[in-house]
């Protein structure tokens, strides 16, 4: 028999991308959500609903707004500890805090201990799916997954691998990153709710062996996404060009090696040339936008609108933990004032389709999770519109919903998170 559920409030459900169409226009709100075994099954009228499954459980959330769960695209479970760590651009960032941090994943009670904690707070934040680099360390992989499994939770995630430019007992080799990162694929993905993702750091950390056996990888697994980091600091591309100096680009040291395709998710991609622009939107690729983290470690101004109107699928990321917060929230208020540097200030209902249709689909997931509509996996989270007095003030003023969503995506914080479903089942 079916396990059904009603769940009334707001619900906000996309029917068009707010990129592509009038903004406030993009999506509908409704009554209630019907769920199905873990599905939406429909949406509407709360009346109407109730009449077609009588038998279905009510769980009634007054005003509050329904919506898909927060998809992050790009995130680093491992730097959980060292998030909001002081003073330092990438590189300095990566050996001050980050290696040393990393290190101690090869301990896999530690790394076990760090994914419960990392979970905790997504979940707590409204984050239901998360892309996460682990480290070189087989052990911080299992620990992953295995944590998200415990709990249902749709993640993806790989083995970093890197060997150059990093500290003793942090470098794996082109050989043994390929073995392990294809034993650890066919151990995880598409298990359950799982997928790996194959894992460069990016291409200072990995010689153009490395890259290549990658590369091979990813042609012997297409199916597979894979992710990496792009051109996030003006300092870091000079690097990789002195690295590199074949390379006609940042980007050509991932293309010359069979890491440019469709499924890759680049992430950053702020100084892009002109060239890397065209052949990242003429094989489809997808840049995952880290706004807090930008900001946090000084390295720039993503142009969304303009990479919007370029064509590109654009996710939206925390990338904890150089970004500054767990919270989707404050990464889509973090892209509004990059949007307002740049001139483009994002309307309320681009920068919530970011955080939830826009990731899945830069993730190819868009066909199961980031929107409220029929047949997509439930995955949902009550928020609460009037989560602090600040907040509650402004909201009652809103004249539609998109005005009065705003102050919670500038002031909110885990507050606003009334309550959290996984497939449909509390949490």
């Amino acid at each position: 028999m079916s396990e059904e559920k009603i769940i009334t409030g707001r619900v906000l459900s996309f029917s068009q991308s707010p990129f592509e169409s009038a903004p406030e226009k993009a999506a509908t709100l409704y009554e209630a959500v019907l769920v199905r075994d873990g599905h939406v099954a429909t949406v509407g009228a709360a009346g109407d609903l109730r009449r077609q499954a009588p038998t279905a459980e009510v769980h009634a959330y007054g005003d509050a707004l329904i919506t898909a769960g927060f998809v992050d695209a790009h995130a680093h479970y491992p730097q959980t500890g060292i998030i909001a760590s002081w003073g330092k651009r990438l590189i300095d960032w990566l050996n001050t805090y980050t290696f040393p941090e990393e290190m101690r994943f090869a301990d896999l009670a530690y790394a076990q201990d760090i994914a419960r904690r990392y979970f905790d707070l997504t979940l707590q934040n409204g984050t239901t799916t998360t892309v996460s680099f682990c480290t070189i360390h087989p052990e911080s992989v299992d620990a992953y997954f295995e944590e998200a499994s415990a709990r249902g939770l749709r993640a993806l995630g790989g083995k970093t691998c890197m060997d150059s430019n990093a500290p003793e007992g942090l470098r794996d080799t082109a050989q043994s990153a390929y073995d392990n990162s294809k034993r650890l694929l066919q151990k995880w993905n598409g298990q359950g709710r799982l997928s790996y993702v194959i894992t460069p750091r990016f291409s200072p950390t990995s010689t153009p062996e490395q890259l290549r056996a990658l590369g091979d990888l990813w042609a012997e697994h297409p199916e597979c996404l894979m992710q990496t980091h792009l051109s996030e600091q003006v300092d870091e591309i000079e690097w990789v060009k002195s690295l590199f100096p074949q390379a006609r680009d940042y980007l050509d040291t991932y293309e010359a090696y069979g890491l440019l395709g469709e499924r890759g998710l680049y992430g950053h991609a702020i100084h892009l040339e002109p060239r890397e622009i065209d052949r990242l939107k003429e094989v489809s690729a997808s840049l995952i936008h880290c706004p807090t983290s930008n900001t946090f470690i000084g390295s720039g101004l993503f142009n969304m609108t303009q990479r919007k109107a370029d064509g590109f699928a654009v996710g939206l990321a925390t990338d904890t933990g150089g970004g500054s917060s767990f919270s989707m929230l404050r990464s889509m208020a973090a892209a509004y004032e990059i949007g307002q540097l740049t001139g483009t200030p994002l309307h309320p209902a681009q920068l919530y389709w970011l955080a939830t249709v826009g990731s899945a689909q830069s993730l190819h997931l868009g066909d199961k999770i980031g929107n409220v509509i029929p047949g997509m996996e439930a995955d949902l989270i009550a928020l609460d519109l009037a989560s602090t007095p600040a907040i509650a003030q402004r909201a009652n003023r809103a004249e539609d919903i998109w005005e009065a969503l705003f102050p919670t995506i500038m002031m909110g914080d885990d507050r606003a998170i009334k309550q959290v479903w996984v497939t449909g089942r509390a949490l």
